[in-house]
């Protein structure tokens, strides 16, 4: 018996849920790559995702629960970094399944992976804040210059530009930016006379 047109264009959205590639497993791809290269990168990238998301989702909190005389240059300044650490994210994420492997996605799976810290749940002052944006930016940094020192001598050329290219290009000037507002300076300075 024919389906009636009108249950054609039905939905179905109770479907029984599978996975087609499991998280660690690598898809063959014609890339002239070498298997354990791919594999390697796509564990570098995979920490520098986790922690890049951790990082990301810090500046808006940061943007959110910022305080104080330079509150409104801040707030500004830390969704900007937020929008370049959320491209950033993607570009990690699409590096990775472009390998062949999968990315992490899901906030547990940043938690389990994050080298970050976790900042309290609450509202910390702005020294407490900027610092912590900084040491995250550093652990950020480290595993990238690592991975594309990694990804070089595999022979991973992508992976090794994307690290350089995109991940220390971007963490360098914010943390440039972030580092000289900690600089001991005064908005205002006392009159000196006499």
């Amino acid at each position: 018996m024919a389906k009636k047109p009108e249950s054609v264009a039905q939905p179905q959205y109770h479907v029984e849920y599978r996975e087609i590639q499991p998280y660690g497993t690598l898809k063959q791809l014609p890339l002239a790559l070498e298997d354990n290269a791919r594999k390697q990168s796509i564990e570098i990238l995979n920490q520098v995702l986790a922690d890049t998301m951790t990082l990301r989702d810090m500046y808006k909190k940061h943007h959110w629960q910022m305080s104080g005389a330079t509150f409104y240059q801040l707030h500004l300044l830390l969704d900007e970094h937020f929008k370049i650490q959320s491209a950033l994210v993607d570009t990690i994420a699409e590096r990775i399944m472009a390998l062949g492997g999968i990315s992490i996605a899901m906030p547990h799976d940043v938690v389990e992976l994050t080298k970050i810290p976790r900042p309290p749940k609450g509202r910390e002052d702005v020294p407490s804040q900027l610092a912590r944006l900084l040491e995250a930016h550093e652990i950020v940094l480290r595993e990238s210059h690592e991975g594309a020192d990694a990804a070089d001598e595999s022979g991973d050329d992508g992976t090794n530009d994307l690290l350089v290219s995109d991940v220390i290009r971007a963490n360098e000037p914010q943390v440039w930016f972030i580092a000289e507002h900690l600089a001991e300076t005064q908005l205002v300075r006392p009159d000196r006379q006499g």
